[in-house]
């Protein structure tokens, strides 16, 4: 049987490597632009490679999915409230699956 406490404790190292590495290594600041540019979007990026396939797939209908995500680009663009922004998604994934359902 596994130990589970040796995959625990390899996966601390990794993070811990990860995130202490580039603070010993680099130690003067960045001073090219097209790179401190880079590292900046790095996390915006990150996050929505994961998050769009999510809101894609996690819908019955991947149409539902599409739909959905346009009405919160578009509420989003005008400034809209998050909240506001989250219950219109659903409300629109919930209508148009229901729309689906009866065509279907």
């Amino acid at each position: 049987m596994h130990n589970v406490y040796i995959y625990i404790l390899c996966m601390a190292a990794v993070t811990y490597l990860i995130r202490v590495l580039p603070l010993t290594l680099i130690r003067k600041p960045i001073k090219s632009r097209i790179l401190r540019s880079f590292l900046y979007y790095v996390p915006y990026v990150t996050l929505a490679v994961m998050t769009f396939p999510a809101i894609i797939e996690s819908t019955e209908f991947a149409l539902a999915g599409v739909l959905a995500f346009a009405v919160a680009m578009v509420l989003a663009y005008f400034g809209k409230s998050l909240l506001f922004v989250a219950v219109s998604a659903c409300v629109t994934v919930f209508v148009t699956e229901l729309i689906i359902k009866f065509i279907i």
